[in-house]
Protein backbone atom coordinates (compact mmCIF):
# COMPACT_ATOMS: atom_id res chain seq x y z
CA UNK A 1 0.00 0.00 0.00
CA UNK A 2 1.59 3.53 -1.17
CA UNK A 3 2.21 5.51 2.09
CA UNK A 4 2.52 9.58 2.27
CA UNK A 5 4.27 11.73 4.70
CA UNK A 6 4.29 15.03 5.47
CA UNK A 7 6.86 16.82 7.42
CA UNK A 8 6.32 20.90 8.11
CA UNK A 9 8.80 23.38 10.00
CA UNK A 10 7.12 26.56 12.13
CA UNK A 11 8.71 29.81 9.91
CA UNK A 12 12.05 31.33 11.23
CA UNK A 13 11.79 34.58 9.14
CA UNK A 14 14.66 32.80 7.03
CA UNK A 15 14.05 31.43 3.14
CA UNK A 16 17.58 29.80 3.34
CA UNK A 17 17.74 25.76 3.18
CA UNK A 18 21.41 25.10 4.30
CA UNK A 19 20.88 21.88 6.34
CA UNK A 20 18.24 20.96 3.82
CA UNK A 21 19.96 21.63 1.10
CA UNK A 22 23.20 19.76 2.85
CA UNK A 23 21.10 16.39 3.51
CA UNK A 24 20.14 16.00 0.04
CA UNK A 25 23.43 16.46 -1.15
CA UNK A 26 24.18 13.72 0.77
CA UNK A 27 21.69 11.64 -0.20
CA UNK A 28 21.79 12.06 -3.50
CA UNK A 29 18.30 11.26 -4.70
CA UNK A 30 18.28 13.10 -7.64
CA UNK A 31 20.78 10.75 -9.41
CA UNK A 32 20.83 7.46 -7.31
CA UNK A 33 16.33 7.69 -6.37
CA UNK A 34 15.67 5.39 -3.40
CA UNK A 35 13.64 2.03 -4.41
CA UNK A 36 10.24 2.72 -3.84
CA UNK A 37 10.02 6.35 -3.54
CA UNK A 38 7.19 8.03 -5.69
CA UNK A 39 7.65 11.64 -5.23
CA UNK A 40 9.52 14.04 -2.94
CA UNK A 41 8.85 17.47 -2.74
CA UNK A 42 9.72 19.95 -0.42
CA UNK A 43 9.57 23.99 -0.48
CA UNK A 44 8.04 27.03 1.24
CA UNK A 45 4.52 27.98 2.07
CA UNK A 46 3.58 32.07 1.75
CA UNK A 47 3.96 32.34 5.41
CA UNK A 48 7.08 30.86 5.38
CA UNK A 49 6.69 27.40 6.62
CA UNK A 50 8.84 25.31 4.82
CA UNK A 51 7.29 21.51 4.27
CA UNK A 52 8.29 18.23 2.76
CA UNK A 53 5.72 16.10 0.86
CA UNK A 54 6.88 12.35 0.21
CA UNK A 55 5.01 9.53 -1.27
CA UNK A 56 6.49 5.76 -1.37
CA UNK A 57 5.21 2.72 -2.85
CA UNK A 58 4.91 1.21 0.44
CA UNK A 59 6.34 2.11 4.21
CA UNK A 60 9.12 -0.49 4.21
CA UNK A 61 10.45 1.40 1.31
CA UNK A 62 10.54 4.71 3.53
CA UNK A 63 11.95 3.30 6.32
CA UNK A 64 14.37 1.61 4.75
CA UNK A 65 15.72 4.61 3.56
CA UNK A 66 15.07 6.75 6.41
CA UNK A 67 17.25 3.92 8.72
CA UNK A 68 20.24 3.65 5.39
CA UNK A 69 20.47 6.73 3.97
CA UNK A 70 18.67 9.77 5.31
CA UNK A 71 19.17 9.21 9.40
CA UNK A 72 23.13 8.65 8.83
CA UNK A 73 23.48 11.88 6.72
CA UNK A 74 21.10 13.69 9.55
CA UNK A 75 23.50 13.11 11.68
CA UNK A 76 26.09 13.65 9.75
CA UNK A 77 25.12 17.10 8.83
CA UNK A 78 23.24 18.24 11.68
CA UNK A 79 25.31 15.87 14.43
CA UNK A 80 22.48 13.49 17.06
CA UNK A 81 19.06 13.64 15.46
CA UNK A 82 18.73 16.40 13.66
CA UNK A 83 16.00 17.95 15.68
CA UNK A 84 12.38 16.90 15.27
CA UNK A 85 10.02 18.94 12.62
CA UNK A 86 7.45 20.71 14.41
CA UNK A 87 4.24 18.37 12.66
CA UNK A 88 4.81 15.21 11.11
CA UNK A 89 1.93 13.10 9.60
CA UNK A 90 2.18 9.54 7.72
CA UNK A 91 -0.46 8.25 6.22
CA UNK A 92 -1.75 4.83 4.13
CA UNK A 93 -3.06 6.30 0.13
CA UNK A 94 -6.62 5.08 -0.37
CA UNK A 95 -5.64 6.35 -3.85
CA UNK A 96 -2.72 6.95 -6.11
CA UNK A 97 -2.64 8.18 -9.49
CA UNK A 98 0.73 8.41 -11.46
CA UNK A 99 0.93 11.21 -14.46
CA UNK A 100 2.44 10.18 -17.81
Amino acid sequence: MAIARFVEFDPTGEKGTPNYDAVAEKINVDADPPEGMVVHTAGFSGDGTFRIFDVWESADHMHRFDEERLAPAIREVMGGDGGEPDRRAEYELHHLVRGR
